[in-house]
């Protein structure tokens, strides 16, 4: 009952969210600024707090490294099979992209932080890093080549040498492994400062789904969510199962391969020439098919 009880607040959330931007009290000005909050404070608090007592060598093992990648560039290739019919390019692009771009930071780590206890939390961290690392060039690549858009990879990446998520795990880690004592008080601060992703993540996602009913495309649309919010996590289960990784490990890898397609797909939808209002509506979709599947992937390995 308690996860059931977590799973619907996290849905009560992301519908105030909606709601609030419907009704105008979150316009464009005051989403950006809660994003800000949740991107630039409240997220890079609950990575610190969740590794800087942990060495690197805890938490990223080459079993965690080679299952992450097999599963993400699976579910791609994967993706771009099931997709290759599709109508457009700009439609064909979004579909592959949406079926393996993970909601990691937004929804995914607050999530497990919620859920879990902190050996999990510390490993979903990690999870975020290199899922993360690995997808974004993966998916601007992708749209850019199919809609022959101009964008420079190595631009992006220099983008996320300033991600200050990424930033923020790397110092912790460093922390962490060196062996670096916080201070009680500074430590208290930082994990109140943290359990406010979640709401705050939440509410942000919700100001951000939009749907246009004109643009739906049943058949595109369900062969996403398939893909994304139920293939990818029964893969993630299956290789993690087959490598044999310890428990905290296979928690935190499959729960948060098996959260909905990111907000920021659209994003990359709308600036590289994809379908942004079929993106759109994958995100919102996803987003609410993943209080089911995520019920269903928290109660099996809880």
């Amino acid at each position: 009952m308690e996860v059931v009880g977590r799973l619907l607040a996290l849905l009560v959330v992301l519908l105030v969210g909606a709601g609030l931007r419907t009704s105008g009290i979150l316009d464009q000005r005051r989403t950006e600024l809660l994003n800000a909050v949740a991107y630039y404070v409240a997220l890079p608090a609950l990575i610190f707090v969740s590794t800087y007592n942990r060495s690197i060598g805890e938490l990223l093992s080459p079993a965690l490294l080679a299952g992450l990648l097999v599963v993400l560039f699976t579910t791609a290739g994967l993706a771009a099979l099931v997709h290759r019919n599709r109508d457009s390019r700009a439609r064909r692009s979004v579909a592959i992209v949406q079926s393996y771009h993970s909601n990691l930071g937004y929804l995914g780590l607050p999530l497990v932080a919620a859920t879990f206890d902190a050996s999990v939390t510390a490993i979903a961290s990690v999870v975020l890093g290199v899922v993360t690392l690995t997808q974004l060039p993966l998916t601007i690549l992708v749209l850019s080549t199919l809609n022959g858009a101009d964008a420079s990879i190595a631009r992006e990446l220099r983008g996320l040498a300033t991600n200050p998520i990424l930033a923020t795990l790397i110092a912790g880690l460093a922390v962490g492994s060196l062996g670096i004592s916080i201070p009680s008080p500074a430590a208290t601060g930082l994990d109140a400062i943290g359990s406010l992703a979640l709401p705050v993540a939440l509410l942000c996602v919700g100001a951000s789904l939009q749907v246009d009913v004109p643009s739906i495309d049943v058949g595109a649309t369900a062969a996403v969510v398939a893909l994304k919010v139920c293939l990818m996590p029964a893969l993630a289960w299956a290789v993690f199962s087959t490598l044999a990784v310890d428990p905290a490990t296979f928690t935190a890898s499959v729960v948060m391969l098996g959260t909905p397609t990111a907000v920021s797909t659209f994003v990359f939808a709308n600036e590289l020439g994809g379908d942004r209002e079929f993106a759109s509506l994958n995100v919102f979709v996803t987003t609410l098919a993943s209080v089911a599947t995520l019920f269903v992937l928290i109660t099996l390995v809880g």
